[in-house]
């Protein structure tokens, strides 16, 4: 049952990584035009910082489960590895536990921070784009980073027992 869990939390994470792809290409798109513009026709792209900035936050919330999947997230395990299978099977059960709640903490948050931007209207300052659905995105994008954890925080307990 976890391996199909497992195969369903990597097929969402690579749904959500081409989200974040195409985050990455209307950021670059914005900025090239609004780079080209600028320089030669004298014309800047209005709204650019407000679209780049949002675009950034769909990119990386929607590749974070794929870049934890894949194992590109930035670990310190110099002094970690040193110590014995179990121990390490038990830190690493700790770190992934405080982790899964983080993001618990944070999806919730984010849930609410959306609902208070959708109810008083907040958008951004010069393109008028609305925050309250990156906010949702983001408290989306992160829950096949919760199952990633929790799928990871279980093999580690296995680890635990078996050693």
């Amino acid at each position: 049952m976890l391996d199909q869990f497992e195969k369903f939390t990597h097929r969402l994470s690579g749904i959500f990584e081409w989200v974040g792809i195409v985050g990455l290409l209307v950021m670059m798109v914005v900025t090239c035009v609004d780079v080209v513009g600028a320089k030669i026709f004298l014309w800047r792209l209005f709204g650019a910082i407000d679209m780049v900035q949002l675009s950034q936050i769909v990119a990386v919330s929607f590749a974070a489960s794929m870049t934890l999947i894949l194992g590109r997230h930035i670990q310190v395990e110099f002094i970690i590895n040193r110590f014995p299978k179990r121990l390490q099977a038990i830190i690493s059960s700790f770190i992934l536990c405080l982790s899964l709640g983080l993001f618990f903490l944070i999806i919730w948050r984010l849930v609410i921070i959306g609902h208070a931007f959708q109810t008083s209207g907040e958008h951004s300052a010069t393109a008028d784009i609305p925050y309250y659905p990156f906010a949702y995105g983001i408290a989306l994008a992160s829950i096949p980073v919760c199952f990633t954890l929790f799928i990871e925080m279980i093999k580690s307990i296995q680890r635990m027992v078996q050693k």
